[in-house]
């Protein structure tokens, strides 16, 4: 693709999402979200395959539903209040088909069978902004909407999405297939969390597109698809092969890393709601998440080959791609633990 396309889409998709996140009326925030829709398109098919053409299409048709269901809600809406204000939802149908759509945009459980898919089907490179950028704008929308959203509703879909985002990434060996269920995952951690307190929603969006964008540039410095292509980077590159490690153990939530932040504010405030059930449950599905990601590490940095490098000459080229802001990114993702207090304040 040549780059004044490029900068042309990218511009679009930013623009899409802007336009979504800062307008109030329906139809402007549906138009944003058709910019965006068909603006990413020819991203994820940037390196054209038969593989990168069928993922492309099953994202167009789930986003084309779910951008239907939200104008079908909105219509509903209209009918009953009278106004495109996106802050008056008076009929429950309306509600409960706009937080359907925004659900399948996002890919939660039980509409999340499109993102593994869509994900191990485009380069890195797009799938890191698929998982990052697109869920920017319907998170937006759902922080707008929260104090109408059905709660019971919601708690499920979070619910099973956490259960799926653990058990689907179980028997992966692909990477970006483990990044597409951490993510269905993350989401259900974010929207668990979304009608009882909407800015902790934010600081975990937050961190998990951080979290997200260090993994996938360390994954492209070295073109790593599978486990198998992870684990050869210890004779190249050692000490970023010892920061997937942390990123790793930051994703699964562990205690000293930035990971920690959102499970443990998400477990309190739940708590604080007199959900006693539903917190357990989530903390003890975020363990099969932290499963595949130690295997993950263990694969990648826990293990050596058995014939070590003693040539003094590497016997691949140098490498010269530029990794952008990956020091701060790896910073921000694993060392922010000890701002908690400031963050809670935020809350």
């Amino acid at each position: 693709m040549k780059p004044p396309i490029l900068i042309i889409i990218m511009a679009t998709i930013m623009t899409g999402t802007m336009i979504v996140m800062l307008s109030s009326h329906w139809l402007l925030i549906w138009i944003g979200f058709e910019m965006n829709m068909l603006a990413i398109i020819p991203i994820l098919m940037k390196k054209y395959s038969p593989r990168a053409m069928e993922a492309s299409t099953k994202y167009f048709l789930t986003q084309a539903t779910a951008s239907m269901l939200l104008m079908m809600g909105v219509t509903i809406n209209l009918l009953y209040s009278g106004q495109w204000v996106i802050s008056k939802i008076s009929n429950p149908i309306a509600s409960i088909m706009m937080t359907t759509a925004l659900t399948m945009k996002l890919g939660l459980s039980p509409f999340h069978f499109w993102v593994p898919e869509v994900t191990q089907g485009i380069t890195l490179m797009s799938g890191m902004i698929l998982l990052t950028w697109q869920k920017i704008a319907p998170m937006s929308i759902l922080y707008q909407i929260s104090p109408s959203i059905n709660t019971n509703l919601l708690m499920l879909m979070a619910l099973a999405s956490v259960l799926v985002g653990g058990w689907g990434g179980l028997n992966q060996t692909q990477l970006r297939k483990i990044m597409a269920y951490s993510s269905i995952a993350h989401m259900g951690w974010m929207t668990a969390i979304i009608t009882y307190n909407p800015t902790m929603m934010i600081l975990n969006l937050t961190l998990y597109i951080l979290m997200t964008l260090s993994t996938f540039m360390l994954f492209m410095l070295n073109s790593s698809t599978t486990t198998l292509s992870l684990s050869h980077m210890w004779n190249k590159f050692p000490l970023i092969t010892s920061m997937i490690l942390i990123l790793m153990l930051s994703l699964g939530g562990l205690p000293p890393l930035s990971g920690f932040i959102p499970k443990w504010m998400i477990i309190q405030e739940l708590t604080k709601n007199n959900m006693i059930l539903i917190p357990t449950l989530m903390a003890i599905t975020a363990l099969l998440n932290l499963y595949f990601y130690l295997r993950l590490t263990y694969s990648t940095a826990l293990t050596m080959f058995p014939s070590t490098n003693n040539m003094k000459m590497k016997w691949q080229f140098e490498y010269t791609k530029k990794a952008t802001l990956l020091a701060p990114l790896i910073i921000t993702s694993t060392m922010l633990l000890p701002l908690t207090p400031m963050l809670s304040v935020l809350d």
